[in-house]
């Protein structure tokens, strides 16, 4: 195994009995056809086991709803981007000729989704338990706290239950534009909360992040307006 690879497994805290494991988490499927989708798609599911067992343990008032929210906060894709800088991945993974010219290799997306392989890898190669093992780790400069379930909530949910308190109608989304190719477009979404007179715009990687952006935009504007 490459010195790059060995230094990984390092800061993993895991030796590979199976290398080929770790070498195909770390392949996109823009490299080969033997690349980390099937990998991503198993690590996920052990990501979210993990970080449901570390929040049932550490978060014993919470109800359901509030531990699936901050779950939810923590599996995202911009967490799990950091946690994929830290471990330096992007030294690390096999990506396409096309794809490493257009930056993939610090692609969020790209980043979080080999991180989800990498946990795959591990339970594959050590088991449960050193893969939750892992995930521990990953997560053990996050304070588990109850302040985190009102971190957790997203600025949709929460601009919704701005406007219920007050009787008011849901706010209404709309795309204003698409930029970029297909597979890389940015979204331009506007928001208005018709009651209020306010319209604000957001943009994101995504029609979903572009109105979670308009939403956090129209609660700034809301916040001074309904004091």
């Amino acid at each position: 195994m490459s010195d790059p690879l060995a230094a990984l497994q390092q800061r993993l805290q895991h030796t590979f009995q199976d290398p080929r494991l770790l070498a195909r988490a770390l392949t996109h499927r823009s490299f080969s056809a033997d690349h980390n989708e099937r990998l991503e798609f198993l690590g996920d599911s052990v990501l979210n086991l993990a970080v449901s067992t570390l929040l049932y343990e550490q978060l014993q008032s919470q109800q359901e709803g509030d531990l699936s929210k901050v779950r939810a906060s923590l599996v995202k894709q911009e967490p799990l981007h950091q946690l994929a800088l830290g471990l330096g991945l992007p030294a690390v993974l096999k990506l396409g000729e096309g794809e490493a010219k257009t930056g993939g290799q610090q692609r969020p997306s790209i980043l979080a989704d080999a991180l989800e392989a990498v946990i795959g890898a591990v339970y594959l190669d050590g088991g449960y338990t050193a893969a939750e093992a892992l995930v521990r780790r990953l997560f053990r400069e996050v304070e588990v706290k109850p302040a985190l379930v009102a971190a957790a909530k997203d600025a949709k949910t929460e601009l919704q239950e701005v406007l219920q308190a007050r009787k008011m109608k849901l706010p209404a989304y709309r795309v204003v534009r698409t930029v970029g190719a297909a597979h890389r477009q940015t979204f331009e979404v506007e928001c208005e909360v018709t009651e209020l007179g306010v319209v604000e715009r957001g943009i994101g990687a995504s029609r979903r992040a572009g109105e979670q952006a308009a939403a956090q935009a129209v609660l700034i504007v809301l916040k001074s307006k309904l004091r």
